[in-house]
């Protein structure tokens, strides 16, 4: 039987082992704001996420999220910016599912458009280390 209860889930946060230079505060005030919580090693844990079965659901979405781009790890390989830039004009990220629970989260079109011209030259400029894959 699951229960609505606490779950005694313990929500610490790896160390950041290296961030990258971000090029232009907006670019990394947007990843924070709508990526950094299942794409780095800062989430912020809202209280439900302590709460059998969401607490499961939540774990499970941010330890997804960082096995396959976290920006907290920045010395280890990351996906190739062409792979973030095709999530991201498509709008499968942020996914809805994180969109409608965290108001103010989703892109809008503008903020697409900066993040992703951020984020290429973030990654020209401070590339990570490595590219999954490749």
């Amino acid at each position: 039987m699951i229960q609505i209860v606490p779950y005694g889930r313990d929500h610490t946060n790896p160390p950041v082992t290296k961030s990258p230079a971000w090029v232009g505060a907006q670019t990394e005030q947007i990843f924070n704001k709508s990526c950094g919580d299942c794409h780095s090693n800062l989430t912020k844990w809202p209280w439900y996420s302590n709460v059998a079965p969401v607490s499961w659901l939540v774990q499970s979405d941010v330890d997804e999220g960082r096995s396959i781009m976290n920006f907290s790890e920045w010395d280890k390989p990351q996906p190739d910016v062409d792979e973030l830039v095709e999530q991201i004009s498509e709008g499968s990220m942020p996914p809805s599912k994180y969109t409608m629970i965290h108001s103010g989260t989703k892109l809008s079109d503008s903020e697409k458009k900066t993040l992703i011209s951020g984020l290429i030259a973030t990654y020209a400029a401070d590339p990570p280390g490595g590219i999954k894959g490749g």
